[in-house]
């Protein structure tokens, strides 16, 4: 591998909505601050959306589907490569770090599934590929997620200073950063992905654009007691999520007996929801000490989303303040493609890319997987 701390990292979440790429230079001195050179985001097709939901559940010819997915998944990232190639030339690159797009995530089970055709990536850029981040960490008894919190901890942590960063996507993950330098973090339950299902179901796009459809609804707290009643909320961590529990079977079955809420209440209920849920999780763990609330992923653009998770926050007795990334100096749609970029380099470097006590695995980890250009 070439001896240059340039590095892309590639991240397409839950949302399903596209795939973010950073070219960032790297410190190889933890504290140091990272440096953006190139980003770009590549909306997915539809029939790549469409086969990634289809691959979310049991499916007709799995295999088959996979491994097109794969290969169509391994084009857009390349392409999504060739913008950042448009910015800023990629020759001293030293590793793509690509996370994959999950379609099973099933730790109970001791297995995780990012699908990706690493291979065809590295033959697409003539750049190393470093994949399959999350499996070692379940080899080793971990729940292979959330691993963002070891970069949360690497470059926003504060000497002295509690902080809290949020990432909500598809589901929502926190990382609590201890003033005493500690660092923990889970899946906090769902962020993006249902109210999205619900918007699409009802006016057939696929986001609620600032929240818009939910500031004109009512939340509905009967339907909200309900709802915060799933006893993942109430696991302790370790733990992770993803559309395995919250997909729209389960939406269903949660609004038996509401049938006549009207669907902007629906909408502003499940936008309470992933605020709540956050809400309870920050103050539950030890968030509540925290300054601010640093929300990153697509949740950040949600004004109604960040001014319920205000509100939620200040009522749980936290006096911390919701913002973005924005102000630790990192666009917020950046982070989680920033986070592999980072696991690449862990990976280069032979150093660990989890946190044990954010995953349960046993120990520090290598993680990643090499497909050599």
């Amino acid at each position: 591998m070439q001896n240059t701390s340039l590095y892309i990292g590639l991240m397409s979440g839950t949302s399903l909505d596209g795939v973010d790429g950073v070219l960032v230079r790297l410190p190889e001195i933890p504290g140091t601050p990272v440096e953006l050179l190139a980003s770009a985001y590549l909306p997915f097709s539809t029939e790549i959306r469409q086969q990634a939901m289809m691959l979310q559940s049991t499916c007709n010819d799995e295999l088959h589907q996979e491994a097109l997915l794969a290969n169509a998944l391994a084009r857009a990232y390349a392409e999504c490569i060739h913008l950042l190639s448009e910015q800023y030339p990629l020759q001293d690159v030293r590793a793509i770090g690509v996370h994959g797009q999950t379609i099973r995530h099933r730790p109970e089970l001791g297995y995780t599934r990012q699908t990706n055709n690493p291979s065809l990536l590295a033959e697409l850029t003539g750049i190393d590929v470093i994949a399959d981040f999350r499996s070692r960490d379940i080899a080793a008894g971990g729940q292979g997620a959330p691993l963002v919190p070891a970069f949360h901890h690497a470059v926003f942590a504060a000497d002295n200073e509690c902080r809290v960063v949020a990432n909500i996507g598809g589901i929502s993950n926190i990382s609590i950063l201890g003033a005493d330098g500690s660092t923990t973090g889970f899946d906090t339950g769902p962020g993006n992905v249902l109210m999205d299902y619900w918007i699409h179901q009802h006016q057939a796009k696929n986001y609620d654009a600032d929240g818009a459809w939910a500031s004109q609804g009512e939340v509905n707290s009967a339907l909200l007691q309900k709802l915060m009643a799933e006893p993942y909320l109430h696991l302790t961590p370790p733990k992770s999520t993803g559309r395995d529990l919250f997909h729209p079977a389960w939406l269903q079955q949660q609004l038996q007996g509401f049938d006549t809420v009207p669907a902007a209440d629906v909408q502003a209920t499940l936008c309470a929801y992933t605020a709540m849920s956050l809400a309870q999780a920050i103050c539950t763990y030890g968030g509540q000490q925290a300054k601010a609330v640093y929300v990153c992923g697509g949740g950040a653009f949600n004004r109604r989303l960040m001014l319920m998770l205000q509100t939620f926050l200040f009522e749980a007795g936290s006096s911390a303040l919701v913002c973005s990334t924005d102000a630790l100096g990192v666009a917020p749609e950046q982070v989680e493609a920033m986070a592999f970029a980072w696991l690449a380099q862990q990976f280069c470097l032979r150093r660990p890319g989890n946190l044990p006590v954010v995953t349960g695995a046993k120990g520090p980890r290598i993680l990643g997987a090499l497909y050599p250009a």
